[in-house]
This record gives structure tokens, sequence and C-alpha cells, in this order.
């Protein structure tokens, strides 16, 4: 476990503390927020409906016994910067989860802080995805309630009424 601390933190990933991923519970309302509220829904690959259903969802973290619940906070003076944070997030994490499942780890799996940006457009759908080795979902695809997870464990959350507002954004290294 150290180990993988210790490569987080070269990935700029300092914020983080370990959880049990069975005790986070996928809600069928996350998933609608998504479908009646998000516009990225049915423009990424990564998001819904291309995302396992809730059931699946919360299956999947019943698989695993360690998870490294990370934190970032940004400000952006630009709204539009966010996209090109946020890749540089994703790729951080990304190289982060492939260092993991080389020391042996082979179920890492990461869960990004933002939404998948690496192509420009995204294909949309799973099978025309054009980095499907990197894709990966955030945590709100799979209808985790990042609000009561974070705020569970310790951390500050809370919705922003602008872009110029401090952002909390939350992700999840799983290892086993």
């Amino acid at each position: 476990m150290k180990q993988i601390e210790k490569l987080a933190r070269t990935h700029n990933l300092s914020d983080f503390k370990w959880i049990e991923p069975k005790t986070i519970t996928p809600r069928h309302w996350v998933r609608a927020k998504c479908v009646y509220g998000c516009p990225r829904y049915g423009k990424k690959a990564c998001c819904p409906p291309e995302a396992p259903s809730v059931a699946e969802c919360k299956a999947f973290f019943a698989e695993y016994r360690s998870g490294l619940f990370y934190h970032l906070t940004k400000r952006f003076t630009d709204p539009n910067k966010r996209f090109t944070w946020a890749k540089e997030v994703n790729e951080a994490v990304l190289a982060w989860e492939r260092e993991v499942f080389l020391l042996g780890y082979h179920k890492a799996f990461a869960f990004t802080a933002a939404p998948c940006n690496l192509c420009d457009p995204c294909k949309n759908t799973k099978s025309g995805c054009q980095n499907p080795l990197m894709a990966r979902p955030t945590l709100e695809a799979f209808g985790v309630d990042v609000f009561a997870t974070a705020r569970k464990i310790g951390y500050p959350i809370q919705v922003l009424k602008g872009y110029n507002e401090e952002t909390n954004r939350y992700g999840l290294l799983l290892v086993e």
C-alpha cells in the first residue's frame, strides 16, 4: 500500500484515503441525473448509456477489497481551462493505474476525477472509442453518490454556484 501511495504522489495525487469499495453503493438517482441533466449523456464512450447498469456497478465494487479515494482541488479564472486541466489529471491517473498494475496489482482500475476527454471529438460509444486502453469512467458514471462518499470519509464537497469557486474533484483507484 505504501508503494501505491508513493506512486500517487509522483503523479501529483497527494490527498487521498483508503476505503473499502464494498461501502460504495451505486444509486439509481445518480444515474437519473446523468440521463436527465448531463449535457454529456450519450456523447461520451465512458458515460451512460455506455456505462454498466447500476446493479452491475454495485457488483463490480464488491469484487474489490481496497481503493484509494483521491481528492483534487482547483479554482479556474477561465472556465474553459477546466478541460485542459481535466485531461492532464486524467492522463496522470491513467499513468498511475498502469504503474500499480505493473507492481503486480492485476485488478487495478481507475475512476477519473473528470469525464474522459482524451479525444476530441469523442466517438460516443465504447465500440467506436479511439483510446479503449485509456478510456475510464467517472464515479458518477458508475452511479456513485460522490457527495455522500466524500463526506463519509471527511472530505469537503458542495454544490458550486459559479466557475470562480474552488472545485473539489474526486476519483478512485481500485486495487486487489
